[in-house]
């Protein structure tokens, strides 16, 4: 009765790594190639803080780190190709109609000056400057859970104004210079192209603007868009006829539009908000085809330090105050997610400095964790004994749950036990340690 449990866990597992390297199989021009990218997988999943090339092919069986760099490098195969693969499997899992697409960015910290795109920047991990690249991502957050679907690497103008340092880097042919604005807005196209389920756009202030709001609006999409204190909003309504900033509106504020969020909601402490709405229009204003009244506003938070922030909104009339603050809370969880994603699937261990070698690196860890995800939820319909097993052998899993995790000498990883398969087809299965504890019953 345990042993079956135990295989069901890791059929769970294997059974989706066997998925992702069918699905992966036509980008590669050659079966050595995928072979060798199924590995690379299988690598940034097991257990192990650092992901380096030599880490990865000791964990393959190879005598060194070359194949795992020509898949990065050398090999001729389309990031973009597996990007599009990764948002559907994800979607497969994860798609609802009242999904959030969240735009958040996330730093690399480097030494040299060599990689693409780094140069002394704030970097979006530490708040700070820093010699850091600068990636740009989407990510697909529903009650299912969430995936990056999408991703880009920030140019600043130190490189695009210099197209020697471009070909050394191996940047595509006539890059120009692009805001995150404009990476954010061309990541949302995408996906409302790919005909992803969504409903709503949440933000960092970095990303606000006024062509993706007016996109937003054409798309039929309602947002959450964080604004800076001095973003003029020249809508009105009864309480506040005077258009104006953030600032002047929040100072005008009546102590009863505020709300607090109880404990058990309040991701960070003591919070309360407030939410105004202005006046309502019509839809058939963006697109004659559509009809329905829709509200900007402005939603404000309040922490327990009485600092606000500031959130310009598009929302369907009537939608609740509790609706927008969920959806502004899914930019906290792609942040843990993106932290998770160094943490345990090797993210910022990108070895390579060229403009395909980041989005290939990040590609395939971006179907890493896609799949973690789909692991966690098909796991959730397994009988109860199944899914506790998943949840103890896997260490990597509790953390994405969120779980609490207990320290365990010689715990088994999940991904530990998967098969391994060589360029030469030979199969290979790590032993189960000799300890493995068991309970009789």
């Amino acid at each position: 009765m345990i042993f079956q449990s135990i295989e069901a866990t890791f059929e769970i597992w294997a059974s989706s790594l066997r998925e992702v390297r069918s699905r992966i199989r036509a980008i590669f021009p050659q079966e050595r190639v995928a072979i060798s990218a199924g590995l690379f997988l299988e690598g940034l999943l097991r257990d192990g803080h650092r992901k380096t090339g030599w880490k990865r092919a000791e964990a393959a069986g190879d005598p060194g780190p070359w194949r795992q760099q020509a898949i990065l490098g050398r090999g001729k195969w389309d990031a973009d190709a597996l990007r599009d693969i990764v948002r559907e499997y994800a979607l497969e899992t994860l798609a609802d109609n009242e999904a959030v697409l969240v735009i958040d960015e996330t730093g690399f910290i480097k030494q040299g000056k060599t990689s693409c795109g780094v140069a002394r920047q704030v970097c979006g991990a530490t708040g700070k400057m820093g010699n850091c690249q600068i990636g740009v991502f989407a990510a697909y957050a529903s009650r299912h859970g969430h995936a990056f679907v999408d991703r880009a690497l920030y140019l600043p103008r130190a490189w695009t104004d210099d197209p020697a340092r471009l070909a050394r880097a191996y940047v595509p042919a006539g890059t120009t210079f692009a805001t995150k604005s404009r990476l954010a807005l061309d990541m949302i196209a995408r996906t409302v192209g790919a005909d992803a389920p969504l409903s709503w756009v949440a933000t960092d202030r970095i990303y606000a603007g006024v062509d993706i709001e007016m996109a937003l609006r054409r798309w039929y999409k309602g947002y959450v868009l964080a604004v800076s204190s001095n973003h003029h909003f020249a809508s009105r309504n009864r309480l506040f006829p005077a258009d104006g900033t953030a600032e002047d509106i929040a100072g005008n504020l009546e102590p009863s539009l505020w709300r607090s969020l109880p404990l058990g909601e309040a991701i960070q402490g003591s919070e309360s908000w407030a939410y105004y709405p202005f006046t309502t229009s019509d839809v058939a204003e963006c697109d004659k085809a559509r009809s329905g009244s829709w509200m900007p506003g402005l939603l404000i938070r309040r922490d327990a330090n009485r600092a606000l922030s500031y959130f310009s909104t598009w929302s369907p009339a009537g939608t609740e105050i509790e609706k927008l603050i969920a959806v502004q809370q899914c930019c906290r969880i792609i942040e843990e997610g993106l932290r998770t994603a160094k943490s345990e699937l090797g993210l910022d261990h990108n070895e390579t400095r060229s403009w395909h070698g980041w989005h290939r690196h990040v590609s395939l860890v971006m179907l890493a964790f896609a799949m973690v995800s789909t692991v966690r939820h098909k796991a959730s319909h397994e009988p109860p004994g199944v899914v506790g097993r998943l949840m103890g052998t896997s260490r990597r899993f509790e953390r994405l749950l969120g779980t609490p995790r207990k320290s365990k000498t010689r715990s088994l990883g999940a991904a530990s036990a998967l098969p391994r398969q060589d360029q030469s087809g030979e199969c290979r299965r790590t032993p189960l340690p000799s300890n493995l504890p068991l309970k009789t019953q």
